[in-house]
């Protein structure tokens, strides 16, 4: 069932529901605009705590207690260093956190990745940071980190010269086994993005839709650690096999922009069932790069990804002018951790102005929509609608989605 109706759906100060209620909402004390780094970790005196990456300066991360999700409560939030850098990822595994730093400019820093002991989640420890600034370089992006072992980025380096400055941020893996000392192990890079490369540099897209050749988010999962799932942006989706670390190999890309928009966000598999999951990143207010959508792609061929169907979108006369983006963006992405819940069936992402949305993939051909919640508009909000802009799904079902600019999270119920 996709969201067709025309009256309400226009109105961005109300809310929209189905199969989906709120239980509670957080303002993170007025500091409520949120990137792509959501994280649950289970302390040793039983507490769920929720681990935020905030989507702009002031502020680096906060931690709210969603043990009782009824009642959030903020444990601690902590200040960037300087007004133009972003914490906009991190990720948690057991009682370590990794967090990514990406500044405005090239050269600047702190820029890389910070590793933090989290076990009094009231009073994070810095570890060590991993430099990752250079004068080419505007840091890490995006981590994946869910084995303890490795850190997965999107990110540049100090030696690391792109053909395009559109082209800065490429796959990293870190060593942290010993989170004192993190270590690069192994990198990839998209064919012709590096200058020098013996192959010439990708055809790029055309004026305000060239958002660039690199990397934005990586998967890495325990029953396939041979493979990494890479959402390169305007490169496409790419598998590499990462059987040497030290040496990751090309298995495919599919590349489907042009003819469409650019910006392959994520790139999530579903093992059991040989599927990718390709959702874009829409960049524009009011619907200028529609249609921003969420792929399903056959890779049981991996060598030949196939694109079977889309997800049905909820209908653009309703929502691109409703107020800010409209389109697809993040996907909760199946994390291979405790607090995690993990389905190769329903699927659920955010879509900014249009809320989050749950899909029934059981049938690959044809993706039902089962459930969504789109948020009135918050007080204050600089675009005049809710900006949903990432996700997380834990173990008991429960729904975290976060607003973009002032909204903080939202803790929903969800009854499919």
């Amino acid at each position: 069932m996709a969201t067709t109706f025309g009256g309400p759906a226009n109105r961005a100060d109300q809310a929209l529901a189905w199969n989906m209620k709120l239980i509670s909402q957080h303002e993170l004390s007025g500091f409520g605009g949120v990137g792509e780094g959501m994280a649950m970790q289970k302390t040793k005196d039983g507490r769920r705590i929720l681990w935020l990456a905030h989507e702009s300066a002031p502020k680096n991360f906060t931690a709210i207690d969603v043990t009782d999700p009824k009642n959030p409560k903020q444990v601690v939030q902590t200040e960037l260093p300087h007004a133009r850098v972003r914490s906009n990822s991190l990720d948690v595994v057991g009682n370590i956190m990794a967090v990514a730093y990406q500044c405005q400019q090239v050269g600047m820093k702190p820029a890389g990745v910070d590793l933090f002991d989290i076990s009094v989640p009231e009073s994070p420890k810095l570890i060590s940071h991993f430099d990752a600034s250079g004068p080419y370089s505007r840091g890490v992006h995006c981590v994946w980190f869910v084995d303890g072992k490795y850190v997965h980025m999107s990110s540049g380096a100090a030696d690391f010269e792109p053909t395009n400055p559109n082209d800065d941020q490429f796959y990293r893996i870190i060593d942290v086994q010993n989170p004192s000392k993190p270590v690069e192990v192994g990198r990839w890079w998209y064919p012709g993005t590096r200058k020098g490369d013996d192959v010439p540099p990708p055809t790029r897209l055309k004026g305000e839709f060239d958002t660039g050749f690199r990397i934005h988010n990586v998967n890495v999962y325990p029953e396939r650690p041979n493979r990494a799932y890479i959402g390169y942006i305007d490169g496409g989706a790419v598998i590499l096999d990462i059987t040497d670390k030290s040496r990751p190999k090309q298995v495919s890309i599919w590349r489907y922009s042009p003819p469409f928009n650019g910006f392959c966000h994520t790139a999530m598999p579903l093992l059991s069932q040989e599927l990718l999951i390709c959702s874009d990143e829409c960049t524009k207010d009011g619907g200028v790069d529609w249609p921003k959508l969420v792929r399903v792609v056959d890779i049981s061929t991996e060598t030949n990804p196939q694109p079977i169907s889309t997800f049905p979108m909820p209908a653009y006369d309703s929502f691109a002018k409703r107020g800010g983006r409209y389109g697809a963006h993040n996907l909760h992405e199946n994390l291979p951790i405790e607090t995690s819940w993990r389905s190769d069936k329903i699927v659920i992402g955010t879509f900014f102005n249009a809320g989050v949305r749950a899909y029934d993939v059981s049938n690959p051909y044809q993706p039902q929509e089962v459930a969504y919640f789109v948020p009135a508009a918050p007080r204050m909000a600089p675009s005049g609608a809710i900006q949903i802009n990432d996700c997380y799904v834990d173990d008991r079902k429960l729904v975290y989605a976060v607003d973009r600019h002032i909204g903080g999270v939202y803790i929903l119920e969800m009854t499919v």
